[in-house]
């Protein structure tokens, strides 16, 4: 296993290889079709849920001082709201977008010093037991991806798909 230069991310850093291969186990087998469909109209489509997903990945990207731009910031940032008259990028561009930032991301967690973690990271929440830092930033991203996943895994079902497998494909080191 690869150990990062600091010791705040030995949480960090295995569940960001665990979500890599969930993210590619929860969306395995899935059509194009299904992916954008919302249950009774008021859930969010797998395709905005896996766009979501990878900016995260990218929002972890800048906090790292990576200067990578995702395609797709304007539909996914912040969450925001699904809108049905956007054009999504199909599952196989966001696959494509998520094997392009993923690994260099993972890099920069490995490389990253406490020291640089610790920045300040204005994120507003106002919320007066999280320090708005990089490292909590970071964190909540992990947390965010959890969720994320769950919801697509949770969609999978509901749409007829069976439950995800927790393959792991060893070959994808990040």
């Amino acid at each position: 296993m690869d150990m990062p230069k600091s010791t705040k991310l030995e949480v960090i850093i295995p569940a960001y290889r665990m979500h890599t291969q969930s993210f590619l186990d929860v969306l395995d087998g899935l059509s194009e079709e299904d992916a954008m469909k919302r249950i009774d109209g008021r859930t969010n489509h797998i395709i905005w849920m896996a766009g979501n997903f990878v900016n995260v990945r990218y929002g972890i990207a800048h906090v790292l001082g990576l200067q990578e731009e995702d395609p797709y910031h304007e539909l996914f940032y912040m969450g925001k709201t699904l809108d049905e008259h956007f054009s999504y990028p199909s599952l196989n561009e966001l696959q494509e977008n998520f094997h392009a930032i993923s690994p260099k991301v993972y890099q920069s967690l490995l490389d990253v010093k406490d020291e640089q973690l610790a920045e300040i990271f204005q994120i507003n929440m106002n919320v007066p037991f999280i320090r708005e830092d990089k490292l909590n930033f970071i964190g909540m991203c992990i947390g965010r991806q959890d969720y994320l996943c769950g919801q697509m895994a949770l969609m999978r079902r509901l749409l007829n798909y069976p439950a995800m497998k927790y393959d792991v494909d060893e070959k994808i080191l990040y």
